[in-house]
């Protein structure tokens, strides 16, 4: 069936039991008034708007003398999170990637893997309809946290090229010579805390999900099944970022999404879009719409916090848009950056473009919102042969297979509102400075109760961007790694309504 959304040139394919997709031909701007909401399982999820932003400078320097380059992913830490009046505080984690490196031009630095630490205030948060002049968020350095192996060397963000190395019966990327030698690459992508005090880290290289103890040494990690791992055409490990794997993850689309559910017993990891053996081949080498069919994987880490082998493993159709939004065939696939868990079948789920500020090409930005999403139909993929081998879920034509049904989802948050941005100073075009339009990359996610009697269902959404390290004066290792622009560090709030989510959710930053 084929239902066409009047007014944005939004196509929204539903074949069936089997699949779900969206076709974005031009510029998918919020046009409707807030508050909006959409019904997923007989439950009315609500989004009230932007109700605070906040921004760091992209010239900030880091605990460790390098550019703050921030947020790939974020996190308050549980239990820090607090209100006085209107004023909240906490905690908060940030996770850079890999550091200032250009993969085109073999660019790294031995960048040491690590964690940001803030004082978070926001003052305001009161719904958009209530408040036209919107909240403020406050960011102050303080401090971070080294992560380390577990003979305690620092990780490094550098390409491992060819290199391995082999920890705990464990093979993982290292270069064998040159920067960061002898070390573990790391591009880290994704945040999740646990109760006490540790935490995971999800990564590109080798599509890994690293575990770690409360203070950043590591202490186990989830190797993904064979169907993600990167492999070459003889089934050895391919880690590198400059060549295509034959199977599994794509160069730079490892485990971009990943966190736990509320009650602490299921850790969600989401690839950023489809493994290469699920890529529908294109005709045109620059279309990249055939990478929509990703996967997700769910752990039990109720009694094992590295466990073997996921117990839930479903694939999700992302959006598919047109680069140049203006009304032609979609080319790109609007990749997914971020999850957030609600329960054990539902949750959010951040897909974007790739335009805005700080982004080449100079495309306009199309598509950037957050998705609600539902396995609870979906095909239960654990165990099967797409998991434990290399086989793929597409079918003839290049599409999901019709015996496989994907999880199905709803748009919750369109961050593209004019409206809505302007309060805060930003907008979805470029003006003559281009510095307040949105950034590219928004990748990072955090989940923090309203702490509101009189709305107890009431959350924040934290939306923060990954400004790739793009300042004017940037450090590295102590070279220099100047751009032409400064690609200031931001942080959005959007205050929801999510049913449900109070009781064991809403404990954990108490």
């Amino acid at each position: 069936m084929l239902r066409r959304v009047a007014g944005v040139g939004v196509l929204l394919f539903l074949g069936g039991a089997s699949a779900q997709t969206m076709e974005i031909t031009v510029a998918d701007i919020a046009r409707s008034p807030l508050p909006r909401s959409v019904e997923v399982g007989g439950k009315t999820y609500v989004d009230h708007g932007l109700v605070a932003a906040g921004s760091l400078p992209a010239g900030t320097v880091d605990f460790l003398g390098d550019t703050l380059g921030s947020f790939s992913s974020l996190a308050i830490e549980p239990g820090s999170w607090k209100r006085d009046g209107d004023t909240y505080t906490g905690v908060l984690w940030t996770l850079p990637d890999r550091g200032r490196n250009d993969p085109e031009h073999n660019v790294f630095f031995d960048y040491r893997g690590r964690l940001h630490r803030f004082r978070f205030t926001m003052r305001g948060g009161i719904a958009a309809e209530a408040a036209p002049t919107g909240g403020a968020v406050s960011l102050v350095v303080d401090g971070g946290r080294e992560l380390r192996d577990f003979g305690g060397k620092a990780f490094t963000g550098a390409e491992p090229a060819t290199g391995l190395r082999k920890e705990r019966g464990v093979v993982l990327p290292s270069p064998a010579s040159g920067i960061g030698a002898g070390k573990v690459s790391l591009d880290a992508e994704s945040l999740q805390f646990t109760r006490g005090g540790g935490f995971y880290v999800g990564d590109e290289y080798a599509a890994n999900v690293y575990r770690f103890n409360a203070k950043g040494r590591l202490t186990g990690i989830i190797v993904p099944p064979k169907a993600v791992r990167p492999l070459d055409a003889d089934g050895e490990p391919a880690f590198t970022s400059l060549k295509p794997p034959a199977t599994g993850r794509r160069n730079n689309q490892g485990v971009e999404g990943m966190a736990l559910s509320p009650d602490g017993t299921r850790l969600f990891v989401v690839l950023q879009s489809a493994l290469v053996q699920d890529t529908a081949t294109r005709e045109v080498p620059a279309d990249a719409s055939g990478r929509s069919i990703t996967r997700v994987l769910v752990y039990d880490v109720s009694h094992d916090a590295v466990p073997e082998a996921p117990v839930e493993h479903y694939v999700v159709q992302l959006p598919i848009y047109a680069d140049r939004g203006d009304g032609s065939a979609p080319n790109k696939t609007a990749a997914q950056s971020e999850i957030r868990v609600l329960d054990n079948h539902t949750f959010l789920m951040l897909a974007r473009d790739g335009s805005g500020y700080g982004a080449e090409g100079g495309k306009p930005i199309v598509y950037k919102s957050v998705l609600l999403v539902d396995t609870e139909e979906a095909t239960n993929l654990a165990g099967t042969t797409y998991e434990t081998s290399t086989a793929s879920v597409l079918g003839e034509g290049g599409k999901l297979r019709r015996d496989i049904r994907s999880a199905t989802w709803k748009p919750l948050v369109n961050l593209l509102d004019p409206t809505d941005l302007a309060r805060f100073g930003l907008g979805v075009e470029a003006d003559k400075k281009g510095s307040t339009q949105l950034s590219e990359k928004w990748e990072a996610m955090d989940l923090v109760p309203a702490l509101d009697p009189a709305r107890p269902d009431d959350w924040f959404l934290l939306v923060g961007n990954d400004n790739d390290f793009i300042a004017k004066h940037c450090v590295m290792d102590g070279q220099r790694c100047d751009s032409a622009i400064d690609n200031d560090n931001r942080i959005l709030v959007y205050r929801l309504t999510l049913p449900g989510m109070r009781s064991t959710a809403a404990s954990n930053h108490r």
